[in-house]
């Protein structure tokens, strides 16, 4: 079962079987309020990887049992946004090409000034923190939705939506100037199983409208006659 170490903190996985230098990370990246985890081996690091949740890895390359590469490579088929920093000694200008290349986010050649390492973890949770945020928003023009909050905005003006409405907004716009049939809608935001009648579309399309289009001089919703519906870019 997948566990997160401490909610409360960004969480840290630290890669490094130098037992001495291990320790120094994890003092410091305690000290600066990050919660941490080590692993000293390859094998043991895959398994932490892949059983809990990260904000940043630093991933040292030389390892015994699994090389550090080879926990990238596989860490990277499941897990391609989290930030991984490596490890690497002075002399593996190749390995820090090849780690960059597997989806190394950045490199820090041994030995290091730690208030850089602290720097550059600041950096890379910034820009994940920003992509995640970005993943949750859809927007058309003035409208405005947040997935993680269920916020609806259109003009700064909050829209409170019924989960089916939300749900409904949701695959319009991420299908946006798109035109999608009853019978795609009906699959996708009311389910396989459902064997009701198609018009249940019409109608929550019409509640949609009411409350995002109507007091507004722009209409998103736009209805293609014979098709389906839509929600266009360039509102009408």
């Amino acid at each position: 079962m997948k566990q997160v170490i401490d909610m409360g903190k960004p969480n840290i996985l630290i890669v490094e079987d130098e037992q001495k230098l291990s320790r120094v990370l994890q003092l410091e990246l305690e000290y600066e309020n990050y919660a941490t985890d080590i692993a000293d081996n390859g094998k043991d690091a895959l398994n932490k990887l892949e059983n809990n949740r990260w904000d940043l890895v630093l991933l040292d390359i030389m390892l015994p049992e699994l090389s550090g590469m080879e926990v990238l490579r596989r860490f990277r088929r499941s897990n391609r946004t989290t930030p991984i920093i490596l490890l690497t000694a002075r002399d593996q200008v190749h390995d820090k090409v090849s780690g960059l290349d597997l989806g190394a986010n950045d490199y820090m050649t041994k030995p290091f000034q730690i208030e850089e390492l602290l720097a550059r973890i600041r950096v890379h949770l910034r820009l994940q923190t920003t992509a995640e945020m970005d993943s949750r928003q859809l927007a058309i023009g003035e409208l405005v939705v947040d997935t993680g909050t269920r916020e609806v905005k259109r003009n700064d003006h909050q829209i409170e939506l019924t989960p089916r409405e939300f749900d409904l907004l949701i695959y319009l716009l991420k299908n946006k100037n798109q035109v999608l049939t009853r019978d795609q809608l009906i699959e996708h935001v009311w389910g396989f199983d459902y064997y009701g009648d198609t018009n249940v579309v019409d109608v929550y399309i019409r509640y949609l409208r009411q409350k995002i289009d109507k007091d507004f001089d722009s209409q998103y919703i736009q209805t293609v006659r014979g098709v389906g519906y839509t929600i266009k870019e360039t509102a009408q």
